[in-house]
């Protein structure tokens, strides 16, 4: 496994060069002219990118050695199953607040608290008490949903009400920050190994290190950030909200109204419209299994003597391609539909997962091939998340949909939380080898979850065949379900 590791992520990242150059020369650049040429927008985007990238690569730092970590410490795999169910459990109680707190707070208030929680966070991995890994777990979860909406908030709230820059130009900086985030990724996994296994720091030291780098992000958020607000109009007023009246006057509506009327609203967007729940079925159930992997991949592997943080890298790499694959399958040149695309990426799963119930049979361990089905699901990753953005901007109101996707993460949570405390309800094996086959049953549920995934997916195209808003634009292509 070791030698296998490393000649894949060799051939991994020459792959991803490979369809880089050739993606670039079959697609138009995705920002417009206008804002390239921008030099106030340009300053404002560069501004935002720096504290957002630091605080990904933080993320990502501490994904190759979170398992092994809690193994490192004499943790049965029972026991390690529950923190990771702490930390999606409080995601789900944390997710809506995440929401409001940008709101409520100030929107650089909070991207600072999620820089102190992640911070404190990664520090409680030093400890070996069990109750303080299970704080740490929590902490996670309110700092993971922290990142995926404060920055953001920020971000577009100084973009359209602050620079009045083109609502067109948004995507150009996200579509920056993703290119941005797959490198990190893959980088994260290199360093992460670099330091716990060549310098023989152990699985602790990536988490030490993500403390300066969040250190690094709160400054930038502190300073730059706060230098940038002065320079603009300040924040609108964090508490409340002025709304039209059906007589011509004027309402207040506080940040938790707001919150509660954003939540109202998804849930009838969602309960009106069977595309959008047909969406949402789908995203729970392809997410909701890919959290389950993330506690599977390193018991499956690790027994095996493979370096972990190369492991990791060749994931976020498969996943790079799978990226780039999506980009040239949609581009002028092959004009594939992003709803072909999602079946391929749910078809793909469906098979990593079929492939796993095999290779990791009870006292006969194959992890070669259970690296290629690993390799094969973060493949499809790559295709499935920018063909389901596409749809879910295409199928969900704007004004919406901060409201149905917080719907959409309820479920999603509760499957891998259900799924977790399964495997802790069993006698869990370390890869399918002598302790039982827990681990291969999770797979084969995961297997039905994708079958269902894509009964869902076909379902969503075959009742929206003729309907143009599922598809790309200048592409008369007709859909082959």
């Amino acid at each position: 496994m070791l030698v296998t590791a490393y000649l894949a992520i060799v051939f991994l990242l020459a792959l991803c060069v490979g369809l880089e150059l050739t993606a670039r020369r079959l697609t138009p650049p995705q920002s417009t002219p206008t804002a390239v040429a921008n030099p106030a927008f340009r300053g404002f985007q560069a501004i935002f990118l720096r504290a957002y990238l630091l605080a990904l690569w933080a993320d990502w730092l501490q994904g190759p050695y979170l398992y092994k970590l809690y193994l490192h410490y004499s943790f049965l795999e029972s026991q390690i199953a529950i923190l990771y169910v702490c930390g999606l459990a409080s995601c789900v109680l944390f997710a809506p607040f995440a929401g409001w707190l940008p709101q409520a707070l100030g929107r650089r208030q909070t991207c600072l608290l999620f820089c102190l929680s992640y911070s404190a966070c990664c520090l409680t991995k030093l400890s070996r008490d069990y109750f303080v890994l299970i704080v740490g777990r929590i902490l996670g979860g309110l700092s993971t949903s922290l990142l995926s909406t404060a920055f953001e908030a920020w971000y577009v709230h100084r973009h359209v009400d602050v620079h009045d820059f083109p609502k067109e130009w948004i995507p150009s900086t996200f579509t920056k920050a993703a290119t941005w985030n797959h490198g990190l990724a893959v980088g994260a996994g290199l360093v992460a190994n670099l330091l716990a296994e060549w310098l023989h720091l152990g699985p602790v030291a990536p988490f030490l290190l993500a403390v300066p780098c969040l250190a690094c992000c709160g400054w930038v958020v502190l300073t730059d950030w706060g230098k940038e607000e002065a320079q603009g109009v300040p924040e609108v007023d964090k508490q409340t909200l002025l709304i039209g009246t059906p007589n011509g006057g004027v309402t207040h509506l506080s940040a938790k109204a707001r919150f509660s009327r954003s939540c109202h609203e998804g849930l009838r967007c969602l309960l009106s419209d069977r595309r959008v729940m047909l969406l949402g079925g789908v995203q729970a159930l392809f997410e909701s299994v890919l959290y389950i992997f993330v506690f599977l991949w390193t018991p499956v592997l690790d027994p095996h003597g493979p370096p972990l943080g190369i492991v990791f890298s060749c994931l976020m790499a498969a996943s790079m391609v799978g990226s780039l694959l999506y980009r040239l399958a949609t581009s002028t040149q092959y004009r594939l539909q992003p709803g072909h695309v999602l079946c391929l990426a749910v078809l793909m799963a469906f098979f990593s997962f079929f492939m796993l119930t095999f290779s990791t049979a009870p006292g006969q361990p194959r992890p070669h091939e259970s690296f290629l089905a690993f390799l094969l699901l973060e493949l499809a990753c790559g295709l499935y998340f920018p063909a389901v953005s596409f749809l879910q901007g295409r199928v969900i109101p704007e004004e919406k949909r901060a409201g149905v996707l917080a719907w959409f993460r309820f479920p999603l949570h509760l499957l891998a939380c259900l799924g977790l405390l399964a495997l802790h309800g069993e006698v869990l094996g370390t890869g399918g080898g002598e302790g039982g086959g827990g681990t291969r049953h999770m797979f084969g549920g995961c297997a039905v979850m994708m079958l269902a995934a894509l009964m869902a997916v076909v379902s969503l195209f075959t009742l929206g065949r003729n309907d143009t808003d599922l598809r790309l634009e200048g592409n008369r292509a007709e859909w082959e379900l």
